[in-house]
């Protein structure tokens, strides 16, 4: 047996339990779709004669998601690309992330379109790891903002101190038994990640374009949402609003379903409701972000990828 062969069967393992988990989580939201079908189709309904106006500018914001992906991931990355390829990647990268769980499809699209650009393979993988932890901690800086802001939105379980202490222990004593004998070579991963994050860094473009995209992409998504609720005159502020869908989005990516299908869609609609808003409201502008950002980009998104890949570009 060759050595890839000895490792593509734990790749295999992993992806059945992904896809095995996948399809649970699905069969679970169609039973909650089954049975809150009439909320739905009400929802569906409200949508369909909402404010036009903040319609088309849930849509303007929804174009202008992928510009800021396109300008975090330049960001990530010392060189110039081509920013004509590196938006249409973008813009390719969200369709592949609807059919692969855990961002594994834009995490693809990207890693394949930076080799192209000729980047080294352990180049290409930091790029792609610094912009998805951009995004994360841009994410997690406006959870924190907002919940300040409205501290009685998200109620936090309360947990003891003993569970923390237990929790704590178990990781630690976890991530010693796997890293300890993995230690050199992880030094030396950190030791590369870091000089190359301090060249990024170096330049103020760079760090600029990769915080400020990062932060923009999820800012825009907020003004999707928000922009939606109002056409369906949900009954919530604003900035409630934003603080609900980063706070669902970021509960969600913990699920591996393509895109947060399913997974994203029941908390989102959970939360707007746990907070005041009715059920048909909340649905149509769940249904009229997802409407938005995912089923009417999918099929040109799918046209450009393989656009892309015929021209070898990915």
């Amino acid at each position: 047996m060759t050595p890839e062969q000895v490792l593509a069967k734990p790749r295999r393992r992993r992806a059945y339990w992904h896809t095995a988990l996948a399809l649970a989580v699905l069969a679970a939201v169609l039973l909650l779709v089954r049975h809150h079908w009439p909320v739905l189709e009400t929802g569906a309904v409200r949508l369909a004669v909402a404010d036009q106006g903040w319609l088309l500018a849930a849509a303007a914001a929804t174009l202008l998601t992928w510009p800021s992906a396109a300008l975090a991931q330049q960001g990530a990355v010392p060189r110039r690309l081509p920013p004509g390829r590196l938006l249409a990647g973008q813009f390719a990268a969200s369709a592949a992330n609807q059919v692969l769980p855990a961002g594994l499809g834009a995490g693809t699209v990207n890693l394949r379109f930076l080799i192209r650009c000729g980047l080294p393979l352990g180049d290409a993988v930091t790029a792609v790891a610094v912009k998805g932890t951009a995004g994360g901690i841009a994410r997690g800086a406006m959870v924190a903002v907002l919940f300040a802001a409205f501290p009685g939105v998200l109620h936090l379980p309360h947990i003891g101190g003993g569970l923390l202490v237990v929790v704590f222990t178990t990781v630690t004593v976890a991530v010693l038994l796997l890293v300890g004998p993995l230690w050199p070579r992880c030094r030396r991963l950190l030791v590369t990640t870091g000089r190359y994050i301090r060249a990024v860094h170096a330049r103020p473009a760079r760090a600029a374009a990769l915080w400020g995209g990062s932060l923009g992409f999820v800012v825009l998504h907020c003004a999707v949402l928000i922009a939606v609720s109002r056409a369906v005159a949900l009954p919530l502020p604003p900035a409630r609003v934003a603080l609900l869908y980063v706070a669902a989005s970021s509960a969600a990516s913990l699920l591996p379903t393509p895109g947060g299908l399913g997974s994203f869609d029941a908390v989102l609609a959970f939360a707007l409701t746990a907070v005041g808003a009715p059920a048909t409201a909340a649905a149509s502008a769940v249904l009229g972000y997802r409407l938005l950002t995912v089923w009417l980009p999918l099929v040109p998104g799918f046209v450009v990828l393989g656009t892309l890949v015929r021209r070898g570009a990915l």
